[in-house]
């Protein structure tokens, strides 16, 4: 497993949360179920979802569109969770 830093891991953290919520909110769907309705791997859904590891853009497109919502709408989630002083970068 690569070697991460706390902002990275936050960020999965987020993510994660932000997946799972929405998965529970607008699909009521397992994880499994998801995953096999969108030709998603269970095993990496499932990891991402408890913020083990990251994912593509084109993956976090996929869950938004699987869950009903625009991208836009994830990203704004995400930003939410993550608060507004939240820098990746490190300055």
């Amino acid at each position: 497993m690569q070697q991460v830093n706390k902002k990275t891991l936050q960020f999965w953290n987020a993510v994660g949360d932000v997946v799972r919520q929405l998965r529970e909110e607008n699909t009521q769907s397992s994880i499994s179920k998801l995953a096999r309705e969108y030709d998603m791997d269970r095993g990496n859904l499932s990891k991402l979802e408890r913020g083990l590891i990251g994912c593509y853009l084109l993956t976090a497109w996929k869950i938004s569109e699987a869950c009903g919502i625009k991208f836009s709408e994830f990203a704004k989630r995400l930003e939410e969770k993550l608060g507004d002083d939240f820098i990746l970068m490190d300055e």
